[in-house]
């Protein structure tokens, strides 16, 4: 049993090794630098607005909407208030009332989530691209001039805007700012293989015809965007991440909001994963059957397993010794630690573990480095402990949010979105 768990921790470690030094190989290869196309036409636009209880932020969004850089009479406006129970429906009631030479439609509907929200903009979207917006989320102005052009390809389903962490405050939002920059970093590199699996939901840019065809929106999915992404990659359809212009969007405060926002991306990732499980190592995707699909297949329960080892092996199980120990002694501490450094030498260190700290602390470095770079930020925008809480903290949070979905799902437990 303990030469079973050890193999598969060694076979986890090489495994995420291996994926991020492939990664790193790729960028080295293929960089991240794009050529900017002309934006030549301008097909008509619509711009969905899903909004649960946002009375606070939907004013911001939909103002930021009507500045983009784009011709008015292209852009259409669908505001879907989803049953929310707070003054959202009035707020926009008095945009649309201020503007009313712009394209801005309100609809309403009991509360049946995002992706029944999106598929009711669809019905009324007269634009040739459908954009999906958070209702907490800011774009800026030349958003549709830098992605409208990517559309020239006619086997483009998404085009994927550099998503960003709006304005963190307390330490949590900052650890998000860091991971959003990394992850975006990551699906950029996965764009130059057409390995991109999700397209967020802030701000990207499909083909309306195309999610039409393809049934809309996933109403019963923890996470419709991944469901819709998985979905064009069956069809062959490419989905494309640009650095040109960003997006920027609220990220949770609190440790609850974080487990909770997490456990429905975690859960929804796994869930959806096993439903398109076909697309592994089918030749018919290319490197997204070979790369992507096994990876989001076998991440979640690679983390959890690797997370409760380590923590097991490493912590729980030398604390104890160490207890017991102790007690033998009378808990008289300096003794044993006195020993311990007195005869301490060189082979009694445990080198497996010391590589593999090393080996995973340079190409952590690396990757942060290289994100920050490239999606234009400064190591230091936000202190100097920003970078170290994230390479520390976030792996940890990341762990305990997947162990949670486990959890929920051996109590048949599946949230509602």
């Amino acid at each position: 049993m303990i030469t079973a768990a050890l193999i598969m921790v060694w076979l986890g470690y090489l495994g995420l090794l291996y994926f991020s030094i492939f990664w790193l190989l790729v960028f080295m290869d293929k960089g991240v630098k794009e050529e900017e196309k002309p934006l030549r036409q301008h097909p008509q636009v619509t711009i969905a607005i899903p909004a649960y209880n946002e009375e606070h932020n939907i004013l911001a969004t939909i103002l930021s909407a009507l500045n983009l850089n784009y011709p008015p009479d292209k852009v259409q406006i669908i505001v879907v208030n989803d049953g929310s129970k707070d003054n959202t429906k009035a707020r926009c009631q008095e945009i649309i009332q201020q503007h009313p030479e712009r394209n801005i439609l309100l609809l309403s509907q009991k509360n049946k989530g995002k992706g029944a929200a999106l598929n009711h903009a669809l019905q009324k979207a007269t634009g040739e691209i459908f954009i999906p917006f958070d209702a907490d989320s800011l774009i800026r102005r030349d958003a549709l001039q830098k992605m409208i052009p990517e559309f020239d390809q006619e086997d483009m389903g998404a085009v994927l805007p550099l998503m960003k962490v709006r304005n963190p405050q307390n330490l949590l939002e900052k650890i998000q700012w860091c991971e959003y920059l990394i992850n975006l970093f990551y699906k950029k590199l996965m764009s130059n293989l057409d390995c991109v699996s999700v397209a967020p939901g802030p701000f990207s840019a499909y083909r309306a015809s195309v999610i039409r065809k393809l049934g809309g929106f996933d109403e019963n999915n923890l996470t419709e965007d991944l469901e819709i992404s998985l979905k064009l990659q069956k069809h062959h359809y490419k989905l494309k991440q640009i650095f040109t212009t960003e997006v920027y969007t609220r990220v949770p405060s609190s440790l609850r909001a974080f487990f909770r926002q997490r456990n429905r991306w975690y859960k929804g990732t796994l869930l959806n994963a096993i439903r398109y499980r076909k697309m592994a190592f089918s030749r018919k995707y290319g490197d997204f059957g070979f790369i992507q699909m096994p990876r989001l297949i076998l991440e979640s329960i690679v983390v959890a397993f690797l997370f409760c080892y380590v923590t097991y092996a490493s912590m729980l199980k030398p604390l104890a010794l160490k207890f017991y120990n102790l007690s033998l002694i009378n808990y008289e501490i300096i003794i044993p630690f006195s020993n311990y450094y007195r005869n301490l030498e060189f082979l009694d260190l445990n080198l497996v573990n010391i590589f593999h700290s090393i080996a995973f602390g340079l190409v952590a470095l690396l990757l942060v480095y290289y994100a920050h770079k490239h999606t234009r930020e400064p190591l230091k925008k936000h202190g100097y402990i920003t970078i170290p809480a994230y390479m520390i903290a976030y792996s940890i949070l990341a762990a305990l949010a997947i162990l949670s979905v486990f959890f929920d799902l051996a109590r048949g437990r599946v949230q509602k979105w």
